[in-house]
Protein backbone atom coordinates (compact mmCIF):
# COMPACT_ATOMS: atom_id res chain seq x y z
CA UNK A 1 0.00 0.00 0.00
CA UNK A 2 1.28 3.29 -0.84
CA UNK A 3 1.63 6.38 1.22
CA UNK A 4 -1.22 8.74 1.02
CA UNK A 5 -0.88 11.50 -2.22
CA UNK A 6 -3.53 14.75 -0.91
CA UNK A 7 -4.23 17.27 -3.84
CA UNK A 8 -5.57 20.73 -2.32
CA UNK A 9 -6.94 23.22 -5.30
CA UNK A 10 -5.59 26.68 -3.64
CA UNK A 11 -7.70 28.94 -1.92
CA UNK A 12 -10.13 31.35 -3.36
CA UNK A 13 -7.84 33.98 -4.79
CA UNK A 14 -8.20 38.06 -5.67
CA UNK A 15 -9.29 36.86 -9.27
CA UNK A 16 -11.25 34.25 -8.61
CA UNK A 17 -13.58 36.45 -6.70
CA UNK A 18 -13.33 38.93 -9.49
CA UNK A 19 -14.62 35.96 -12.24
CA UNK A 20 -11.46 36.59 -14.00
CA UNK A 21 -9.64 34.16 -15.67
CA UNK A 22 -6.03 33.92 -14.12
CA UNK A 23 -3.43 31.67 -15.52
CA UNK A 24 -0.23 32.52 -14.55
CA UNK A 25 -0.90 35.92 -13.49
CA UNK A 26 0.68 35.70 -9.68
CA UNK A 27 -2.33 36.66 -7.33
CA UNK A 28 -3.10 36.12 -3.62
CA UNK A 29 -5.62 34.33 -2.06
CA UNK A 30 -8.40 36.69 -0.23
CA UNK A 31 -8.49 36.47 3.55
CA UNK A 32 -11.68 34.31 3.17
CA UNK A 33 -9.30 31.93 0.98
CA UNK A 34 -6.65 31.79 3.65
CA UNK A 35 -9.22 31.08 6.69
CA UNK A 36 -11.14 28.26 4.53
CA UNK A 37 -7.65 27.22 3.72
CA UNK A 38 -6.71 26.28 8.13
CA UNK A 39 -10.35 24.80 8.40
CA UNK A 40 -9.46 22.33 5.70
CA UNK A 41 -6.25 21.81 6.78
CA UNK A 42 -7.80 21.09 10.37
CA UNK A 43 -9.44 18.23 8.73
CA UNK A 44 -5.92 16.91 7.66
CA UNK A 45 -4.27 16.91 10.95
CA UNK A 46 -4.35 13.19 11.40
CA UNK A 47 -2.53 12.58 8.11
CA UNK A 48 1.39 13.01 8.57
CA UNK A 49 2.93 14.75 5.56
CA UNK A 50 6.72 14.30 4.78
CA UNK A 51 6.97 16.62 1.73
CA UNK A 52 4.67 19.28 0.75
CA UNK A 53 4.46 20.73 -3.11
CA UNK A 54 3.10 24.18 -4.33
CA UNK A 55 3.60 25.49 -7.92
CA UNK A 56 5.73 28.40 -8.68
CA UNK A 57 2.57 31.01 -8.11
CA UNK A 58 1.98 32.53 -4.78
CA UNK A 59 -1.88 32.21 -4.35
CA UNK A 60 -0.02 27.95 -3.83
CA UNK A 61 2.36 28.72 -1.74
CA UNK A 62 -0.37 30.54 0.27
CA UNK A 63 -2.89 27.97 0.42
CA UNK A 64 0.25 25.66 1.52
CA UNK A 65 0.82 28.34 4.61
CA UNK A 66 -2.55 28.60 5.52
CA UNK A 67 -3.31 24.30 5.08
CA UNK A 68 -0.55 23.58 7.59
CA UNK A 69 -0.90 26.02 10.12
CA UNK A 70 -4.51 24.09 10.45
CA UNK A 71 -2.85 20.64 10.02
CA UNK A 72 -0.16 22.15 13.12
CA UNK A 73 2.77 20.66 10.79
CA UNK A 74 4.12 24.05 9.25
CA UNK A 75 7.72 22.63 9.73
CA UNK A 76 7.78 19.98 6.89
CA UNK A 77 9.86 19.81 4.06
CA UNK A 78 8.02 22.37 1.17
CA UNK A 79 9.14 22.35 -2.47
CA UNK A 80 7.88 24.51 -5.79
CA UNK A 81 7.69 23.00 -9.16
CA UNK A 82 6.72 25.02 -12.13
CA UNK A 83 4.96 21.70 -13.20
CA UNK A 84 2.02 22.22 -11.25
CA UNK A 85 1.58 25.27 -12.63
CA UNK A 86 -2.09 26.68 -13.72
CA UNK A 87 -2.76 26.53 -17.23
CA UNK A 88 -1.94 29.42 -19.07
CA UNK A 89 -4.83 30.63 -20.47
CA UNK A 90 -3.22 33.12 -23.17
CA UNK A 91 -5.12 35.47 -24.94
CA UNK A 92 -7.93 35.00 -22.25
CA UNK A 93 -5.81 36.20 -19.51
CA UNK A 94 -7.57 38.37 -17.21
CA UNK A 95 -10.85 38.46 -19.10
CA UNK A 96 -14.50 38.22 -17.16
CA UNK A 97 -15.22 34.50 -17.57
CA UNK A 98 -19.06 35.57 -17.80
CA UNK A 99 -18.30 38.53 -20.80
CA UNK A 100 -16.01 35.43 -22.54
CA UNK A 101 -19.46 33.29 -21.99
CA UNK A 102 -21.84 35.65 -23.49
CA UNK A 103 -19.71 36.62 -26.38
CA UNK A 104 -18.61 33.11 -27.45
CA UNK A 105 -21.79 31.36 -26.41
CA UNK A 106 -22.38 28.27 -23.52
CA UNK A 107 -21.16 25.32 -26.03
CA UNK A 108 -18.35 26.64 -27.03
CA UNK A 109 -17.32 28.35 -23.56
CA UNK A 110 -17.90 25.05 -22.42
CA UNK A 111 -14.97 23.48 -24.32
CA UNK A 112 -12.46 26.84 -24.05
CA UNK A 113 -12.98 26.29 -20.11
CA UNK A 114 -12.96 22.25 -19.76
CA UNK A 115 -12.32 20.75 -23.10
CA UNK A 116 -9.44 18.30 -23.77
CA UNK A 117 -6.99 19.73 -26.35
CA UNK A 118 -9.13 22.83 -27.12
CA UNK A 119 -6.48 25.40 -28.37
CA UNK A 120 -6.03 28.86 -26.70
CA UNK A 121 -3.55 31.65 -28.77
CA UNK A 122 -0.46 32.07 -26.37
CA UNK A 123 -1.58 29.31 -24.46
CA UNK A 124 -2.23 25.34 -23.05
CA UNK A 125 -4.79 23.11 -23.56
CA UNK A 126 -5.42 20.82 -20.65
CA UNK A 127 -3.78 18.36 -22.76
CA UNK A 128 -0.56 20.48 -22.84
CA UNK A 129 -0.68 20.77 -18.80
CA UNK A 130 -1.13 17.21 -18.45
CA UNK A 131 2.20 17.25 -20.68
CA UNK A 132 3.80 18.25 -17.92
CA UNK A 133 2.34 17.49 -15.04
CA UNK A 134 2.06 13.44 -15.75
CA UNK A 135 5.78 12.99 -15.96
CA UNK A 136 6.63 15.24 -12.80
CA UNK A 137 4.04 13.01 -10.80
CA UNK A 138 5.55 9.43 -12.25
CA UNK A 139 9.46 10.78 -11.87
CA UNK A 140 9.06 12.67 -8.61
CA UNK A 141 5.75 12.11 -6.47
CA UNK A 142 5.13 8.16 -6.88
CA UNK A 143 8.33 7.13 -5.76
CA UNK A 144 7.70 9.05 -2.35
CA UNK A 145 4.32 7.43 -2.65
CA UNK A 146 5.46 3.88 -2.86
CA UNK A 147 8.04 4.21 -0.61
CA UNK A 148 5.16 5.39 2.26
CA UNK A 149 5.69 8.91 2.40
CA UNK A 150 2.59 10.75 2.60
CA UNK A 151 2.56 13.34 -0.02
CA UNK A 152 0.90 17.01 -0.13
CA UNK A 153 0.57 18.90 -3.32
CA UNK A 154 -1.33 22.37 -3.24
CA UNK A 155 -2.21 23.13 -7.10
CA UNK A 156 -4.69 24.85 -9.66
CA UNK A 157 -7.70 23.85 -10.99
CA UNK A 158 -6.43 22.69 -14.35
CA UNK A 159 -3.23 21.28 -12.83
CA UNK A 160 -5.09 18.71 -10.43
CA UNK A 161 -7.55 18.07 -13.33
CA UNK A 162 -4.27 17.20 -15.53
CA UNK A 163 -3.10 14.76 -12.38
CA UNK A 164 -6.51 13.24 -11.78
CA UNK A 165 -7.02 12.29 -15.45
CA UNK A 166 -4.02 10.08 -15.11
CA UNK A 167 -4.82 8.70 -11.63
CA UNK A 168 -8.15 7.92 -12.29
CA UNK A 169 -7.52 6.82 -15.81
CA UNK A 170 -10.22 9.52 -16.89
CA UNK A 171 -11.13 9.65 -20.50
CA UNK A 172 -10.17 12.62 -23.07
CA UNK A 173 -14.34 13.13 -23.31
CA UNK A 174 -14.88 12.48 -19.50
CA UNK A 175 -11.94 14.96 -17.74
CA UNK A 176 -14.56 18.13 -19.45
CA UNK A 177 -16.78 17.18 -16.96
CA UNK A 178 -14.39 16.97 -13.95
CA UNK A 179 -14.24 19.80 -11.28
CA UNK A 180 -11.88 20.58 -8.48
CA UNK A 181 -13.43 23.35 -5.73
CA UNK A 182 -12.07 24.99 -4.13
CA UNK A 183 -11.76 24.25 0.30
CA UNK A 184 -11.33 20.55 -0.41
CA UNK A 185 -8.72 17.75 -0.57
CA UNK A 186 -8.62 14.62 -2.42
CA UNK A 187 -6.44 11.71 -0.65
CA UNK A 188 -5.52 8.79 -2.55
CA UNK A 189 -3.80 5.58 -2.10
CA UNK A 190 -2.43 4.43 -5.26
CA UNK A 191 -0.79 1.47 -7.23
CA UNK A 192 2.69 0.54 -8.47
CA UNK A 193 1.69 2.44 -11.51
CA UNK A 194 0.62 5.60 -9.81
CA UNK A 195 -3.56 4.67 -10.59
CA UNK A 196 -6.02 4.90 -7.73
CA UNK A 197 -6.56 2.09 -5.31
CA UNK A 198 -8.77 3.99 -3.08
CA UNK A 199 -9.96 7.65 -2.96
CA UNK A 200 -11.43 9.92 -0.09
CA UNK A 201 -12.73 13.27 -0.22
CA UNK A 202 -12.29 15.44 2.46
CA UNK A 203 -14.32 18.48 2.99
CA UNK A 204 -16.05 21.92 4.98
Amino acid sequence: MSGKLVLVRHGESEWNALGKWTGWTDVSITEEGARLSRQLGEKLEDIKFTVAYQSLLRRTSETLDAVLEGAKQADISRLSAGEINERDYGVYTGMLKEEVRAKIGEEAYLRLRRGWDRPIEDGESLKDVYGRVQPFYAETILPQLLSGENVLIVGHGNSLRALIKYIENISDEDISSTEVGHNVALVYEVDADGRELSKNIVSL
